[in-house]
């Protein structure tokens, strides 16, 4: 059964001018993963610093294996000090 993923990341207000070349290097990241289907990236309109991207996969499996793959470790080391508070995590099933 598929999944989407929903994740909140607020950025610095200083990360801002950076966070799309992030985001597009964790999509392309993702896209070369069994399992990925889709990435859609949403700006709260009102605080450019609120950030939901969601993630499509085939099942919760595949992004379990790509969530705890070494190059989305490494992405998030990477990118860590970008973020403002901890990233939250959401994962919801397509359909009942």
């Amino acid at each position: 059964m598929s999944v989407k993923i929903l994740i909140r990341r607020k950025f610095k207000i200083e990360a801002l001018k950076n966070a799309s070349t992030m985001l597009i290097k964790a999509r392309t990241n993702a896209m070369g993963n069994q399992g990925y289907i889709s990435t859609e990236t949403l700006v709260n309109y009102d605080d450019p610093q609120s950030v939901i991207i969601l993630s499509m996969w085939q099942s919760k499996d595949d992004w379990d294996r790509y969530r705890d793959s070494d190059t989305r470790k490494e992405h998030e080391d990477k990118y860590a000090d970008m973020f403002e508070g901890s990233t939250e995590y959401e994962i919801l099933r397509v359909g009942m």
